[in-house]
């Protein structure tokens, strides 16, 4: 009996009141679940959201969202093999399977590492401080701080696993719940995930929420704080972000639309060169992993005129090497296409584009499948199309068969490949394979402002890339026009989709408390013991210590120099000074921040554990022998760390701002030091 797929709504699974669905296993036809999305109070799911899930969300720091994205990415990972079995029944091959299932993993596992490039608060400053007035009283700064709303993911069907995954890694980590809606031919893959995830208890209540079916008039009821994103056709992306109450709202719509990619083949990679065996295994992979439906797969092999023939005959016996069939069959190495509905939409655009651009490779009506019958799994062969005159006949820029079927397309010159691949109007990624350092430059500058990504593929990389169609969590994802404008994922960018940007102003004080890191200028607070034997618990920010002042002497300089074996001119040849900025021997700046660090460190053994690092340093004046220094050291930052094991020391790490003036108090150099610091509270 075929399972009946249930929404987690408002805190429990219930299922649908409206007209069920039926889902069917892509390689044999047969139904295993099923689908009902409707008579679902959107209103108070979007509400639930935004009253449970999200003010519990949005107190955590960034590093406690990034453990608890860790600690879910750990758990999914023991349920793999769960995931992997019910992922064969969406027609997808072990490996396809590995795309979706460790590809959304490792998502959840790169954004709690991405935890590290943030504060130890909710919120964070972004970028520089900036200065707003002259005398340095009144400034700037911009902070990051996460919506109130819910992020509504409305996914393609064929990654429901990855895809709702690092959607939701990214608006977890920025403090935001969300509510998934996949799409319904493989819903039954995610909501056996958000069953697991909803099971190990890790998330708290209201961070997520999932609907199940065609969730029509989920998007009458958001409001400016909420975010949707979308993942799918660029005719469905564009009706969705034409919706009134989007519009209405301003609500932030990010789209990620199925593209033409383009393969380059660059004029240098002929024949015989590991480029052209790269580009050849590249396009052949592209085509087949997910029987071709990645939003990222390559539409369009370009290659040069004089090396046409020879990419159809190498893609020919890759391709004859692919077998068909039930992805559990033994040697099969693409398996079906979601649906017999989706094998026939395929054979359609296939049938429109072979009208001037003829099919050179595979059958529409015939292949040889392993383990399966054509008549009731959606299987078909590869397909290469030949458009021998790319401007003039241009379907092959504008219509796109969403499954194994790509065209192949010649060029006379660099300039002419950029511009067919530009013809794609907007694409999510492109590849071109070059060993030449100037081809690869030419055609990223060219084709760079219609691509959201470029993989430069050579001999260099070969090993280590993860290939043409794999996004990277911490890379942008999307792209612009006809892919959709958007940018899912990329970092910190990624995370900024989910938080509000406000611009702040006052006094360096108040911007330091708000902010909680020190700003120049703002008061400063002194304590009666050197701040080295305080605790990371007891540090404030702004707290500050002043230390004793130091003339600095031609001996210093020589001395220095020896020790170093830094004999810059300016340092130790007076006589070589004429038409320089100096007007004698100058102190090497590294010696101005070594004697700092001798000023500000307490030789005593204390909280401090060790010296972490340098951040920002700038040697702003030059130091003669005569002039007096003194340092004050003011604690910027503070980011806790977590405790590895058991047996680690509890500690954080201290940012320090090392300020070192002269005997005018004008400052001569300026750095930011790291330190680890021991923790109080051992337990």
């Amino acid at each position: 009996m075929a399972q009946l797929l249930e929404n987690y709504a408002l805190g429990r699974w219930t299922a649908g009141s409206g007209d069920q669905q039926e889902l069917y296993d892509a390689s044999t036809g047969e139904v295993v679940a099923i689908a009902d999305g409707e008579g679902l109070d959107f209103a108070a799911m979007l509400d639930y959201g935004r009253r449970v899930g999200n003010p519990v969300l949005r107190r955590m720091t960034f590093h406690e969202r990034g453990r608890m994205l860790k600690a879910l990415a750990l758990h999914l990972d023991s349920k793999k093999e769960d995931f992997y079995t019910l992922s064969y029944r969406s027609g997808a091959t072990r490996a396809d399977s590995w795309i979706d299932i460790e590809g959304g993993i490792g998502n959840l596992f790169a954004n709690a590492s991405l935890r590290r490039k943030f504060p130890d608060t909710p919120f964070y400053a972004e970028s520089d401080p900036i200065a707003l007035s002259k005398a340095g009283n009144f400034m700037g700064h911009h902070l990051m701080v996460p919506k109130e709303g819910v992020a509504v993911h409305i996914n393609a069907y064929n990654f429901p696993i990855w895809g709702m995954l690092e959607k939701i890694a990214v608006n977890l980590l920025a403090g935001m719940p969300a509510i998934v809606k996949p799409a319904v031919p493989s819903a039954y893959l995610t909501e056996a995930v958000v069953r697991e995830i909803i099971r190990s208890g890790i998330l708290p209540e209201g961070a997520l929420q999932l609907v199940i079916g065609s969730g029509h008039g989920l998007l009458e009821h958001v409001t400016y704080q909420d975010v949707v994103t979308f993942t799918g056709s660029a005719e469905t992306g564009r009706k969705l972000k034409g919706h009134p109450r989007i519009l209405a709202e301003s609500v932030p719509f990010n789209m990620e639309a199925d593209s033409l990619n383009a393969a380059v083949l660059g004029p240098d990679a002929v024949p015989g060169t590991v480029e052209f065996d790269l580009f050849i295994k590249e396009v052949r992979k592209e085509m087949t992993a997910k029987a071709g439906q990645k939003c990222t797969a390559i539409r369009r092999i370009i290659v040069p005129e004089n090396l046409v023939e020879d990419v159809q005959i190498a893609l020919g016996k890759a391709l004859a090497q692919t077998t068909v069939g039930h992805p559990q069959a033994e040697g099969v190495r693409m398996g079906a296409l979601a649906g017999l509905d989706q094998v026939k939409r395929v054979r359609e655009q296939v049938q429109r584009l072979a009208q001037n651009t003829p099919i050179v490779y595979g059958d529409l009506d015939n292949v040889q499948v392993i383990g399966g019958d054509c008549k009731t799994g959606a299987f078909m062969s590869p397909i290469v199309l030949l458009n021998s005159e790319p401007f003039k006949f241009t379907d092959s820029h504008e219509l796109e068969a969403f499954g194994p079927v790509a065209t192949l397309m010649p060029y006379k010159n660099v300039g002419e490949a950029i511009e067919l691949a530009n013809l794609g109007r907007g694409s999510l990624v492109c590849s071109v394979a070059t060993n030449s350092p100037a081809t690869a430059t030419e055609f990223v500058m060219g084709a760079a402002t219609h691509h959201g990504r470029i993989l430069v593929l050579n001999g260099e990389v070969a090993k280590e890339s993860t290939g043409h169609g794999s996004p990277l969590p911490l890379l942008v994802h999307g792209g612009p026009g006809r892919a959709g404008g958007g940018q899912e994922m990329g970092g910190l960018r990624g995370v900024e989709h989910f938080m509000q940007r406000v611009a702040i102003q006052g006094s360096p004080s108040m911007i330091t408390a708000i902010t909680q890191v020190y700003q120049p200028k703002a008061k400063q607070i002194e304590k009666d013991k050197h701040p080295f034997q305080h605790y990371f618990e007891e540090l404030e920010i702004g707290q500050t210590y002043t230390t004793h002042r130091h003339t600095v002497s031609e001996a210093d300089i020589t001395n220095f120099a020896q020790v170093s074996g830094d004999n810059f001119y300016a340092h130790v040849d007076a006589t070589s000074l004429d038409g320089t900025l100096f007007t004698g021997r100058v102190a090497h700046g590294y010696y101005v921040l070594s004697k700092a660090a001798g000023m500000f460190v307490d030789p005593r053994k204390g909280p401090v554990l060790l010296n972490y690092g340098l951040d920002e340093c700038r040697f702003t004046k030059p130091v003669y022998p005569g002039m007096t220094i003194g340092v004050k050291l003011t604690v910027k930052e503070k980011i806790a760390q977590e405790k590895r094991d058991e047996q680690d020391v509890a500690k954080g790490i201290v940012r320090w701002l090392v300020d070192v003036s002269d005997e005018t108090g004008e400052t001569v150099a300026v750095a930011t030091i790291l330190t680890m610091v021991k923790k109080k509270d051992q337990e």
